[in-house]
């Protein structure tokens, strides 16, 4: 199964952990990467993650979502589809979704993936029959076998 984590769901465990639906998250969060580095999902990244995540201040983190993407990719949208990718985000963008996140959909959409994964709930609130938005527990919740 083909999934896209924006850079929310990288970011959520460096989060205040106090709340109790962030530490959530971030365990779910957590528990995808498992099962990605586990090769039982296909992750999938793209141009404009690996430019979001060059522009995070803290090396730290930066250094380590970008250890896991380079280790754990088993598909790129890389930027010689840039032209298509933006095309696509300038339909999603006419739902209120802004720029970055539109092109995260859009790469997501275009690479097939099953499911687009997101803390972010401004960007969940899109809806589209070509992909499935959910957060990291909603992921878990529909996709984890009893």
């Amino acid at each position: 199964m083909r999934i896209y984590l924006d850079m929310c769901c990288y970011n959520r465990p460096y989060d205040d952990q106090s709340q109790l639906k962030i530490s959530l998250e971030t365990q779910a969060k957590l528990h995808i990467q498992t099962l990605i580095k586990n090769k039982k999902l296909n992750l999938v990244t793209s141009y404009m993650l690996r430019y979001e995540c060059n522009n995070n201040p803290f090396e730290m983190r930066r250094n380590v979502i970008f250890d896991f993407i380079d280790s754990n990719t088993s598909a790129y949208v890389g930027d010689e589809r840039k032209e298509k990718i933006e095309a696509k985000a300038a339909q999603i963008m006419k739902t209120g979704i802004h720029f970055k996140d539109a092109c995260h959909v859009a790469s997501a959409i275009f690479a097939e993936c099953e499911y687009f994964i997101s803390t972010d709930k401004r960007l969940l609130k899109y809806k589209s029959n070509e992909i499935k938005m959910v957060t990291p527990i909603e992921f878990i919740m529909e996709t984890e076998v009893e």
